[in-house]
């Protein structure tokens, strides 16, 4: 048996990912379990935005060299969101060379 792309049960991750997204789904569907497609894209959100690694960073992060901002941290404004709009360019890249540091250092 040749490990390709076209048989997912021999990439470990592949298998991993999909396997989240299953639990994920199940809850976030209704009982009926007829709405899974429109529930896709929450369930993949929360697993972009989810902490899974001893060294904290998410898949947004890790894509987008920041953090994601949920809609209710604009409703409601939340310390994340007033800081990222305090800050310079300057300020941003300094906090940012900070973050990638103390990745480096975990």
């Amino acid at each position: 048996m040749s490990l390709t792309v076209h048989y997912p049960a021999a990439n470990g991750l592949a298998e991993a990912f999909n396997k989240t997204i299953g639990k994920l789904l199940k809850k976030f569907v209704s009982k009926i379990q007829c709405d899974w497609d429109e529930k896709l894209g929450e369930c993949l959100q929360a697993y972009r935005t989810m902490v899974r690694t001893p060294m904290k960073p998410t898949p947004f992060f890790l894509v987008y060299r920041c953090e994601a901002v949920l809609p209710l941290e604009i409703q409601i404004s939340s310390l994340h969101v007033a800081l990222a709009l305090e800050m310079t360019n300057k300020d941003k890249h300094q906090l940012h060379l900070q973050e990638l540091e103390a990745l480096d250092d975990k």
